[in-house]
């Protein structure tokens, strides 16, 4: 997971590899671009550019300047091919290096790597996650309560932390199928449905997309400040780390409220949601929220970009790339925390009996607890009727 997620960040930050070019038959349109250039352009595919790039015309050659024109012998089109290809003499009065750049075509290689290496690598880890899951299922099957259930249980999460829990899943899984439409949808839902299906599920992926990010914002906030206390590592982690929660063996270790297995999963969910709860916000407003300029300086003056063998990164970046990095940085950890959370899922539904219950009702059998969190288990028998929580038998 770890390695896909490294290849996705370092293919958004170094690009597309180059590819071997070929020089096409421009003949018929006297060097100019032809309409297999635009389409294999349109696929991400690179293109000889040679041609239009040294298409500039000739602003010294003024004969018949009055017929032509202030440009001379030089038209628009080239003017505009010379400014997007770096060749123009621009100047400006304020602004710095970004403000003579008037065409920034980023966009196209932005476009490339959002079609090439995000969607490719970006699918395969979840349908590899996927793949672990069912694999592992198969294999060691799903983990059972050994001891007999006592009838009674022992309030696992009160309401408000349920609601704080499926406030934040629920909006998860929204604005995943729906980044999920967006990406895939020109490739999966257009050649079948219809591209009219695809743009009505596009409108409303966008609208939802928006709109959820803040109920996915809030439970975030509501988990880490409930259960922030609780997340703390501690040395018994260590021990169920030692024995994999046995998961793979038979032994249970001894856990408090959470065990490790769950504060990775809680960090994971802290971190990742954090990182993509602010790209997205800059994605809302990327006039006003800037990330990466600032950040790249700060790499740049730590000198990682070197110790990994890149150049050093660009710290003068216009709001366009400004939102090409965040939208690429955006999807990346989306990715990674889709892969987590399908794990999460799958241990608290179909591979652990009795998780759901903790979740679901709120309410955890005795036996469950005792063999998954001893610890918190005994706390709460100690506290009583007390106690912020308490045994009582089922009803």
């Amino acid at each position: 997971m770890l390695r896909v997620a490294l290849a996705l960040v370092l293919s958004l930050m170094l690009g597309l590899t180059a590819q071997a070019q070929t020089t096409p038959d421009r003949s018929a349109t006297g060097g100019a671009q032809t309409l297999a250039d635009i389409l294999a352009r349109q696929r991400g595919e690179p293109v000889d550019d040679t041609a239009m790039r040294n298409d500039t015309g000739n602003p010294e050659d003024v004969a018949g300047a009055a017929q032509l024109g202030p440009l001379g012998g030089t038209s628009d089109p080239e003017v505009w091919r010379a400014i997007r290809y770096g060749s123009a003499e621009t100047r400006v009065s304020a602004g710095g290096e970004v403000a003579s750049v008037l065409v920034q075509d980023g966009g196209m290689k932005w476009l490339s790597w959002r079609d090439g290496p995000l969607r490719t690598y970006g699918g395969w880890l979840l349908i590899g996650t996927l793949g672990a899951l069912v694999l592992f299922y198969l294999l060691r099957g799903r983990i059972r309560i050994d001891e007999e259930m006592t009838g009674r249980t022992v309030t696992r999460f009160k309401a408000v932390e349920r609601f704080g829990h499926w406030l934040l899943a629920g909006s998860f899984v929204l604005l995943g199928l729906t980044g999920l439409v967006s990406l895939f949808g020109r490739v999966f839902i257009a050649p079948y449905l219809g591209r009219e299906v695809n743009a009505t599920l596009l409108n409303a992926s966008k609208w939802i997309h928006n709109n959820v990010a803040w109920a996915f914002i809030i439970g975030l906030v509501m988990i880490f400040v409930m259960w922030v206390v609780h997340n703390i590592p501690n040395r018994t982690d260590l021990v169920w780390l030692r024995q994999f929660g046995g998961i793979i063996g038979k032994d249970h270790p001894p856990a408090k409220k959470f065990n490790a297995g769950q504060k990775m999963i809680f960090w994971s969910v802290i971190v990742f949601g954090t990182s993509i709860a602010i790209s997205g916000v800059s994605l809302l407003f990327p006039y006003e929220l800037p990330l990466f300029a600032k950040t790249f300086a700060i790499l740049n003056d730590l000198g990682l970009p070197g110790l990994v063998g890149m150049e050093p990164l660009p710290v003068l970046l216009s709001p366009q790339e400004e939102m090409q990095f965040a939208q690429g940085w955006h999807a990346i950890m989306a990715f990674v925390l889709m892969a987590i959370i399908l794990a999460h899922i799958y241990i608290g539904s179909v591979g652990m009996e009795g998780a759901y219950d903790a979740m679901g009702s709120g309410e955890v059998d005795e036996a469950w607890a005792h063999q998954h969190h001893s610890i918190w288990l005994d706390e709460m028998k100690e506290a009583g009727d007390d106690g912020p929580q308490k045994a009582h038998p089922a009803e």
